[in-house]
């Protein structure tokens, strides 16, 4: 068999953006799944492909019945699109670090309930940066916790807002506000009305509980752990409707309860033991590439929590 021999030219715009759909395809797990966050039809995206392959003279994935999956030859242009995005988006922060007109972009994650919660004032603060920095381009998203964390550390976010269950080297925190969490249960549960001096621990933890689906906060192991989870939901909101369907018991913020519920819709069980606190901050990567947008937003925080 003889050696293929092929010399890649230059490398133009067009060869990044077919290159984009392809990291995007692999990332969202098949074309059928990258529709959405493209933007762009299953046919478009498989042109892409075909072009990306013939302008590589590779076979970058497998993509049939049997699903999509990459060779390794695709594999390797995937790390290396990765590597080769990272450079383009280091050069384009340095010239807009250089620049006199502070501009660029600011992505900001949040998760949960945390961008409409008042004590943050983020809409004060999101006027505040724009009157200082016009030009600067900003992105607000909600993830989960881990996906946050995930991506401030792989610089695909600036800043994070998340509970703080726990820290990670290489992150810098900035406390926010605590929450004390309490275990509530619907006025449609079977505990809402047993008298307070009825309920023991053994029928408190025989309930069914609907958890975070993280690791719980170390301040909560030891309430969680002898409960009996039955389902799932990571957000407040979707937390909070299994609760109101009277089958399940859950821990949320004692505050967030308060803004979002009718009084007397729940109850706090055992509220002088089943409680715990609970920090929510922001967080950044400490070695992070320099970003002028970044540390005038951790500016106006730093000032706002000091007033």
């Amino acid at each position: 068999m003889g050696t293929r021999k092929f010399w890649l030219g230059q490398v133009g715009d067009y060869e990044i953006k077919q290159l984009k759909v392809f990291t995007t395809v692999v990332e969202c797990g098949g074309f059928s799944a990258a529709e959405t966050e493209l933007n762009i039809t299953r046919s478009t995206i498989s042109i892409h492909i075909a072009n990306l392959e013939s302008r590589l003279n590779l076979t970058l994935c497998q993509r049939g019945r049997g699903g999509f999956s990459l060779t390794d030859e695709g594999q390797t242009i995937y790390n290396s699109a990765k590597q080769l995005f990272g450079a383009l988006e280091e050069f384009r922060a340095t010239v807009n670090n250089l620049n006199s007109t502070l501009s660029g972009d600011l992505r900001l994650l949040f998760s949960d309930t945390v961008s409409g919660d008042p004590r943050l004032q983020l809409p004060e603060l999101i006027h505040q940066l724009h009157d200082q920095a016009p030009d600067v381009y900003i992105t607000v998203d909600v993830a989960s916790m881990n996906t946050i964390e995930q991506k401030i550390i792989n610089e695909e976010a600036e800043i994070g807002f998340v509970p703080l269950h726990h820290e990670i080297e290489g992150l810098e925190y900035i406390h926010l506000f605590t929450d004390v969490c309490r275990l509530y249960c619907h006025r449609q549960h079977p505990l809402y009305k047993v008298p307070e001096r009825q309920l023991t621990d053994e029928i408190v933890d025989s309930q069914a509980l609907i958890q975070a689906g993280v690791k719980p906060h170390k301040k909560a192991i030891h309430l969680i752990e002898p409960m009996d989870p039955r389902a799932t939901a990571y957000y407040y909101e979707t937390r909070l409707a299994m609760i109101r369907s009277g089958k399940y018991v859950g821990f949320l913020p004692e505050h967030y309860v308060d803004q979002n519920t009718q009084p007397g819709e729940l109850r706090a069980l055992l509220p002088n033991t089943r409680n715990y606190k609970l920090d929510s901050g922001a967080i950044v990567k400490k070695s992070a590439r320099p970003n002028k947008a970044r540390n005038l937003f951790l500016e106006l925080i730093r000032a706002h929590l000091s007033a």
